[in-house]
This record gives structure tokens, sequence and C-alpha cells, in this order.
């Protein structure tokens, strides 16, 4: 997944993700591994309560993140979703791009894409069921979205018009009504009161015959329903469930916050600085919130004071312990792996 640096607005208009005073490389570290934690988050109170039930206040207490942060993120609930299905859809134009189907007669191309997507459903049920089933029951902008998905989709289908003779009487309509078909069939499977049990791949054969038979006849269609199951696609991508990066101070009971961030960096980059320093690079202009974070700090045992700052008039001087160099290196291979992932 890329980095998200930009959010979606309430009437679906990019934004900046971060204030325009604290765009530094720390705090879009910070930004994303809060918009992971959120997303999770989402998902998990999505899974438990249902879209039309979950609130902010779920999401913010699974992810362990602040009312104030979901804000600074998201514009409301919807835009959360809105973001959980732009991932959802980039992993698997992904997964379509990696299976190489460019090329390919359109049959087959449809058949190696469908099953790519099916595969991705069974691997991420969770995620299948908030983007799928649940996203039916999302406000407007989820619905429009919805809408551009299956319409680029249904583009996909309308080039069997030129498959063959048979094919050329078919309409773009044609190609609208099998990608509702599917999709209706495949959302129903996805609905927790289905119990009818099986993996998505199963229904591959039953969805291309109906697919293939106003382009291509009947027996193309019967074929298509008793063909060998391809072997799934290989993917090294971990589950969409967990955040991509590693919370920085998962054994730290201190909330990850972009002033953490930048307070461990300046002590990183410049040992010995003092509060002072401290609060310049930090963007923090109350000292006494300064003296209080690092005292937390000190006290958490991820920074040590080697200066004479308990002596009236003494400048303190701040360096990294050994597990404050360990969470400050986790946060910086956090966004390498953020950077790759882009």
């Amino acid at each position: 997944m890329g980095v998200a640096r930009r959010r979606v607005g309430a009437r679906g208009s990019a934004r900046p993700l971060l204030r325009a005073e604290a765009r530094d490389e720390p705090t879009a570290r910070v930004a994303e591994i809060q918009r992971s934690r959120l997303l999770a988050g989402a998902l998990s109170a999505i899974e438990d309560v249902g879209y039309p039930e979950a609130t902010v206040a779920q999401i913010t207490s699974r992810a362990g993140v602040s009312r104030r942060t979901f804000y600074e993120l998201f514009d409301n609930r919807e835009t959360c979703l809105l973001a959980l299905i732009e991932d959802f859809v980039r992993t698997i134009e992904g997964e379509l791009r990696g299976a190489n189907l460019e090329g390919l007669p359109w049959r087959e191309r449809v058949r190696g894409g469908l099953h790519v997507i099916l595969c991705f459903l069974d691997r991420e049920p969770v995620l299948a069921r908030a983007c799928v089933f649940q996203a039916l029951r999302g406000g407007p902008l989820v619905l429009e979205r919805r809408g551009e998905i299956l319409g680029r989709l249904a583009a996909v289908l309308d080039e069997g018009r030129d498959a063959g003779a048979r094919a050329s009487g078919c309409t773009a309509l044609t190609a609208e009504g099998l990608v509702g078909a599917a999709f209706w069939i495949v959302c129903g499977r996805l609905a927790p009161q289905d119990r009818s049990g099986g993996p998505l791949t199963g229904l591959l054969g039953e969805l291309m015959g109906l697919i293939v038979l106003p382009y291509l006849g009947a027996a193309t269609a019967r074929r298509e329903q008793t063909r060998p199951m391809p072997a799934p696609p290989v993917t090294r991508r971990a589950s969409l469930l967990t955040p991509p990066q590693r919370d920085p101070l998962q054994e730290v009971t201190m909330r990850l916050t972009y002033r953490t961030a930048r307070v461990l960096q300046s002590i990183a980059e410049r040992p010995g600085v003092s509060n002072r320093g401290v609060a310049e690079y930090a963007g923090i202009h109350d000292q006494g919130q300064v003296s209080k974070l690092l005292a937390r700090m000190q006290r958490l045992g991820l920074t040590t004071n080697t200066g004479e700052g308990h002596l009236k008039g003494a400048a303190n001087a701040w360096k990294l312990t050994t597990l404050g160099v360990q969470v400050t290196q986790r946060l910086n291979r956090s966004n390498t792996q953020t950077s790759e992932a882009a």
C-alpha cells in the first residue's frame, strides 16, 4: 500500500493529510501508522456490529488512537470506510497486474482476473465483508465509488463483443447486467447469514459460464463450468487486517504521537540537546509541556539526562537510551517499509 499523504474530504475532494506546520518525515511516519491502526479498528468494528452501528468511538477504541487523531486523518466514518475500499481496490489491482493477464484472449483474461479476485476475497474474508457486503449500507461517497468500480469491470466484459459473430449482437447493457449479477451472487455469499460454506473460488466455473453465455454460446459456457481450477496466485503481501508497520512504541506504555516522534528524532540527531533545542525542533512552544514530555520519556527508559539540569540554572543534555535508540530505529524502518510499498 502506498503512503496515504492525502485524505478524502466530505465531498470527495483531496485535502492535505498533515498540517502545514508539521509536514516532516517523523510526522508522516506516525500518521501512516495511526491511519493503519484506525483502518484495522474500523474493520474490527464493522465486523462486530455492522457498518451502520459502527461508531467513531468504537473504531478509535479498537485502534488505540484518540478521537482527535481520527478527525485529523478522516472527515467522518464514511471517509474511513472509503479509505478501506481504496486500499482494497489498490491491492486487488496490484495482484491483477502480477497475474500477467495482458495479451491473453478475452475469455482467458476474464477467467484469470475473476480467479485472482475470488482468491483475494477468500484470503481476506473480513475485509471482503466490509468492502463488498457492508459497503452496501454506506453513504453517497461509498455508493458512488462502488458504481465506478462496477463500471470498470463492466468495461472489461464489454470487450467480449469482439469475441465473435454471436457476441457482436450483445450491447453494453449485457456487460452491466452480468457484472451486477456476479456482484450480487458474491455479495450474498459474503452476507453474515449465509451458511452455504465453501470458498468463493468454488463459484469460478459457474460465474464464468454465466459471463460467456451471451457472448460465446451455451457450449462454451458448459465447458467453462467444468474447467479445472487454476493454481492460486502467488502473493507475499501480508493481511490488510494487520497494520503494515509495527507500532514502534508497542512495548512502551506511551501513545505514539507526532510530538513523540519529533522529540525522539530531535535527540537522535543531536545527542546532548537541551530542553529548548528539543522544543524548537518539535514545534512545542510551551516549555512546561516539553519538560513534562521529556520527564515522562526518562521515566519510561527512553531517554537519559547527562546534563546538570537538576542544578539551578544549568542546562539539560538529553540522549537516547538503548531502548530509545531501538524505538527510533523502528520508526525509521517503518518509514522505509512504507516507501518500498508505495
